[in-house]
Formats: C-alpha cells, sequence, structure tokens
C-alpha cells in the first residue's frame, strides 16, 4: 500500500517537473487527483487482502472444529466403552458377593438351630434334675429332724449321766481350755523371748564390740589438781603476806580459798569451780616461781593467767570438736565444752568422755545406718550443761537443753542429747545410741570410782528388793553388783512364777535404782528329789 503511494507520488512530482509550463492550478489539481486514486487503489488492495485472511481464518477455523468433533466423538464411545466394561466389572463383583453372603447367612442360620436344639435339651435336663433335687431335699429335712431328734435325747442323757446342765460343762470345758491356753502363751512367750533375748544381746554384743574396738579410747582420765607445791617453807608467809593482805588479795581475785596448814610444802586449793581452781592453780605457780608476791603483781599475774585460760579452753573446745567431727557449733558452745576439760564426774574427764560418746555413737550409727551427723553431735554435746551446773539451778541434762535451744541447735540433736539420763522417753534410733554410748564409756573398767560408802549401799539395795518377793528364800548380789541370783523356793514358786519374777525384779532395779551399765537377773529353782536305799 505505501508503494503505491511513493509511485503515485513520484509520478505527480514528474509531471509537475514536465509540466512547468503549464499553470499552478493545473498542476495542484492534477496531484491532488493523483492522491485521491492512490489512496482509493490502496483501500481497496487492503480490503482484499483482509478478506482473504478472513476466509483463510474461517477456513482453518472450520478444519480445526471438524477435528475437534472427532476427537470428541472417539474419547466418547470410547468412554463409553470402559464405563460399559466398569459396569459389568462391579455388577460381576456384587453378585459374588452377595452369593457369599447368602451362604454365610445360611451356615449361621444352621448353627441357630443346632444351638437352640442343644438349648432345648439342656434345658429338659435341668427340669428333671430339679425335680430330683427337690426330690433329695424333702429327704434331708426329713433326716435332720431325726438328727436333731437324737441330738437332743443324747444331751438329755448326758445332762442326766453328768448331773451338769449344757451350760455349766460349756463353762467348765472353756475354763480348763483358757488355763491350759495361758500356761502354752507364757511357756511361748518365755521361749520366744528367750530367743530375742539372745540374738538381741548376740547382735548387741557384736555390735558395741565393733564400736569399742575402733573407738581407742584413752583409759586413764586426768584428774584436777588442788595442790600446789612450794620450795620451802618460808613460801608460806609470803604467800599469806603482812596482815594477811596477800591471801586476801588472791582469794578476793580467784574465788577460791586457799587452805595453809602443818602439810609440809604445800597449799591446798579449795574451790567448787574446777575452772577457778585451774586459774588459781596456774596463778599461784607462776608467783610461787616469780618469787615477788604483793597484790599488785597477784593481780597482774591472774591477769594473764585468766587470759591464758580462756584460750586453753577454747582451744580445749576446738580440739575436741576436731576429735568428733562436729563442724559449725556455735562459739559460745565450743567455749562451754572446752570447760569440761578442768570438770570430773566420778573422776572421769568430762570433755574426754564427750569426746569417746561421740565416737561411739557414731560408729554405731554409722553400722545401724541411722543419721550420723545428729548422733555424734548429741554425744559429743549431751553433757554440756556440767560445764555450767555450779552456777545456775537444775540438772546438767535441762540446762543444757536450755543452752542448745538458746545456741540454734536442731530438734533432734536436742533430744537425742536429753534422754542420756532417762528422764525424757527416746523416740528416735540416735536417742538410744547416745544414752548406750554414754553407758559404755561411762560403765567401762577403770573410767569411774565409786566410793566404798555408795558401792555398799548398791549392794544392800540390790538384796533388799529380790528379797522382797514371796517364794525368794535366798538372794546374793555378785560380779561386783552387776548380777543379783535369787533362790526360790521350789514348792512356792514354778517354772512359769521363777520367769515372772525375774521380770518383775528387774524391772523394779530399773525404776527404784540408778547404777552404770545393766545388772543381770537369775532366779534359780532346784528341785531335790530324795530317797534312802535301806
Amino acid at each position: 500500500m505505501g508503494f503505491l503511494q511513493a509511485e503515485s507520488t513520484c509520478s505527480a512530482l514528474f509531471l509537475f517537473r514536465g509540466c512547468k509550463g503549464v499553470g499552478m492550478t493545473a498542476v495542484v489539481i492534477i496531484v491532488l487527483i493523483s492522491i485521491a486514486v492512490s489512496v482509493f487503489v490502496g483501500y481497496y488492495v487492503r480490503k482484499y487482502v483482509a478478506e482473504s485472511k478472513i476466509t483463510s481464518a474461517e477456513v482453518e477455523a472450520k478444519r480445526l472444529l471438524e477435528e475437534a468433533v472427532k476427537d470428541s466423538e472417539a474419547k466418547k464411545r470410547e468412554a463409553l466403552i470402559e464405563a460399559k466394561e466398569e459396569t459389568h466389572r462391579l455388577r460381576a463383583d456384587l453378585e459374588r458377593e452377595l452369593k457369599e453372603r447368602r451362604s454365610e447367612v445360611q451356615r449361621l442360620e444352621k448353627r441357630l438351630q443346632q444351638k437352640e436344639e442343644s438349648i432345648d435339651r439342656k434345658l429338659e435336663s435341668l427340669e428333671r434334675r430339679e425335680e430330683q433335687l427337690k426330690l433329695l431335699e424333702s429327704g434331708l429335712e426329713k433326716d435332720r429332724q431325726k438328727i436333731e431328734e437324737l441330738r437332743q435325747k443324747q444331751i438329755t442323757e448326758l445332762e442326766r449321766i453328768s448331773s451338769l446342765t449344757k451350760e455349766e460343762a460349756k463353762e467348765l470345758i472353756l475354763k480348763q481350755v483358757r488355763e491350759e491356753a495361758q500356761r502354752e502363751a507364757a511357756l511361748l512367750s518365755r521361749e520366744i523371748e528367750n530367743e530375742a533375748r539372745e540374738d538381741a544381746e548376740k547382735k548387741a554384743k557384736e555390735l558395741i564390740g565393733i564400736a569399742i574396738q575402733r573407738c581407742a579410747a584413752d583409759h586413764v582420765a586426768e584428774i584436777t589438781v588442788s595442790v600446789v607445791q612450794l620450795p620451802n617453807e618460808d613460801m608460806k608467809g609470803r604467800i599469806i603476806g603482812r596482815e594477811g593482805r596477800n591471801i586476801r588479795t588472791f582469794e578476793a581475785l580467784t574465788g577460791v580459798d586457799l587452805i595453809i596448814d602443818d602439810t609440809p610444802e604445800a597449799v591446798v586449793i579449795s574451790a567448787f569451780d574446777p575452772v577457778r581452781r585451774e586459774k588459781a592453780r596456774l596463778a599461784l605457780e607462776r608467783l610461787v616461781a616469780d618469787g615477788r608476791i604483793h597484790p599488785a603483781r597477784i593481780e597482774e599475774i591472774y591477769e594473764k593467767t585468766d587470759r591464758e585460760v580462756e584460750t586453753i579452753i577454747r582451744e580445749a573446745g576446738e580440739q575436741a570438736c576436731v576429735e568428733a567431727g562436729v563442724h559449725g557449733l556455735h562459739p559460745e558452745l565450743v567455749r562451754l565444752l572446752g570447760r569440761t576439760r578442768f570438770r570430773t564426774s566420778y573422776g572421769q574427764n568430762v570433755l574426754k568422755h564427750s569426746v569417746e560418746v561421740a565416737n561411739l555413737a557414731r560408729l554405731m550409727a554409722t553400722m545401724l545406718e541411722c543419721d550420723i551427723n545428729v548422733a555424734r553431735r548429741a554425744g559429743l554435746l549431751h553433757d554440756i550443761g556440767k560445764a555450767v551446773d555450779h552456777d545456775i539451778e537444775g540438772t546438767h541434762v535441762t540446762i543444757g537443753i536450755d543452752l542448745l535451744r538458746r545456741y540454734g541447735e536442731s530438734e533432734a540433736v536436742i533430744h537425742a542429747m536429753s534422754t542420756h539420763h532417762g528422764e525424757f522417753e527416746a523416740h528416735s534410733v540416735e536417742a538410744v545410741l547416745v544414752s548406750a554410748a554414754d553407758a559404755l564409756s561411762a560403765a567401762r573398767p577403770g573410767a569411774r570410782r565409786e566410793t566404798l560408802e555408795a558401792y555398799i549401799k548398791r549392794l544392800q539395795k540390790l538384796e533388799e528388793i529380790a528379797s522382797s518377793f514371796p517364794g525368794v528364800e535366798k538372794s546374793f548380789a555378785i560380779q561386783a553388783g552387776r548380777e543379783i541370783r535369787i533362790i526360790v523356793k521350789p514348792e512356792q514358786v514354778d517354772d512359769i512364777e521363777s520367769y515372772r519374777m525375774a521380770k518383775e525384779i528387774s524391772k523394779r532395779i530399773e525404776n527404784e535404782m540408778q547404777y552404770p551399765g545393766q545388772i543381770k537377773v537369775t532366779v534359780v529353782r532346784e528341785t531335790r528329789a530324795v530317797e534312802y536305799a535301806r
């Protein structure tokens, strides 16, 4: 189209150049006509081209449509064929399943019919048995009535023969059975208790033996010295001083009494408080060694001694804690524990005794798998009240309880230490172990001293308690009061009564006497049969 327009334009220009002589108007007209012709021709050419394209597109579309229709018809036929085949297959499966179901239903119906027939047969059998049982029950009832009549006749005859009613005979039999049962129960109780005691004693001895063997405590206790040796007799006058001023100053500072008598080259220090007595002893020894004895020097020496003794007390308490393996004690408890180094009980050093009790309680608690810390802590602190029992009213147990509560000890430790003298009942194994360890430490040979008077009184009290029971012929306290043997009259005390007597005597000894360790009670019953051959 553009080519035609360019050609027409060129023709017009050519005409324009060739006709310079013609008028301008004609040239313009010719040019316009050429342009119009070219536009018209281009329009019809474009229209023709467009119509030809449309025609070819319609032909192609019709062809594609016919092919699509053919493909859809083919696929439709294939889908119909597949649907018919699937329908036939499903129908065949359904018919097969229905056939199987029918056969299963027929089989179940057959089994049900068989069970119904079996149940009917069983019902008939049960009905027959029920009739037979009714007949047997009626016969048994008749037999029961006959037996009851015979039993009543026998009871009547027995009452007539024995001259006892039924209730009297029953009471007599029950009485005999009761007496026999009591006797057998007492014998059985004795056997069980003997076996338990033997087993318990064996295990306790083994446990205590191992604990003592492992403890390895010192058997020699320290004794507080209250006598100061002097180099010569002239020293007594220097101690007294002019008009007694030296001795008055010394006694006022230390709180002790100096006894200066005819004892050669010795001065006796008398004081109820062992710590004061120790301070006074050390101060006096240093004054005697120094030789300068006057009030000012006495005050100076005593102040130094006081500080040194307090240091010794603290170090002794700390050393005891280390030996017992106890940590975290309040500093005041450590100081009070150190004070017991100068305290004795029946000649036994209280601090060494406390350490020994702590170690024994720890060893036994280890073997019994108890609370080791509570056992050894309570063992170490069980006699802490003896450090201040000269200054505070009450027993050393109650004083110790107050001290431990004041300085933050646990209730388990307080309870374990409070029961070692029986003032409180033990509710824990650790409390029992502390009591046992205290008894072991105090009762071992050489641990404590007892006065002759107290020893004799204890033996007399043992024999008095044993002789107060009826049927006792003689009683003897032997083995230094560790055992009491009682001879009973065999015609008044039988074997069971002797067993009961031993238990009652032991309970009374526990309630009325105080003693270290344990006391064995042995009741001896001897039966002699004497006959003479002539």
